[in-house]
């Protein structure tokens, strides 16, 4: 058995938040030693609703091309980090279509005994930042995962103060779609920590 960790970065983001911390975390995570797939979930709004906001429509437009997940990608990876920004304090309906997808894996056993985590992002401060990945992780617990948030294990989680994952305020303007220091910082911890204890779990199966 092979000891290189296997991670499936799972996400929908509307306008860019999520992808760049998908990305930060894809890049923190291949620096780790970890093989990466960075997979978005497929679009469900009408058209006309991305085209009503320019940096939704022009987020679509650039991220056209990139793979959606399917249940092989769950199988593939020894560690899943999923991401969503929040809605009305829940996951988006795009993350949820995709777990509800999962059934036939999730009943071969195939979502179990997996590292899982999670990061989001919400339009206010204090708008879904903890109970967005709370909501998430119940559907990780049915999965029969092993939950690896990033707690306060390191310095930079008292700046981000979530320990439940990586989130960032996607304030309205024009950084909308971009992520500063501090979520980088976060992102990167996270992911690092999510493959450091996935091979930890790895090896010890293998032993």
């Amino acid at each position: 058995m092979s000891d290189v960790v296997t991670l499936a970065l799972i996400y929908y983001s509307s306008t860019g938040t999520g992808t760049e911390i998908a990305n930060t975390m894809a890049d923190a995570a291949q620096a780790a030693g970890a093989q990466v797939r960075v997979r978005k979930v497929a679009e469900l709004a009408p058209q006309a609703a991305i085209e009503a906001n320019p940096v939704w429509a022009a987020h679509h437009a650039a991220t056209a091309d990139l793979p959606t997940p399917t249940p092989d990608d769950l199988t593939w990876a020894d560690a899943v980090i999923f991401g969503s920004p929040t809605r009305f304090g829940n996951i988006a309906a795009q993350l949820k279509q995709f777990f509800d997808t999962l059934s036939p894996v999730w009943q071969a056993g195939g979502l179990a005994d997996k590292v899982y985590s999670g990061f989001t992002s919400t339009g206010t401060r204090h708008g879904g930042h903890e109970s967005t990945l709370l909501a998430m992780y119940n559907s990780i617990h049915h999965f029969g995962g092993i939950i690896v948030p990033p707690g306060y294990t390191d310095a930079v989680k008292f700046v981000d103060g979530n320990p439940y994952g990586t989130s960032h305020h996607a304030a309205f303007g024009p950084d909308l779609g971009s992520i500063d220091d501090d979520t980088r910082n976060s992102a990167r911890h996270q992911a690092e920590r999510v493959v450091r204890i996935a091979r930890a779990l790895k090896s010890g199966r293998a032993a």
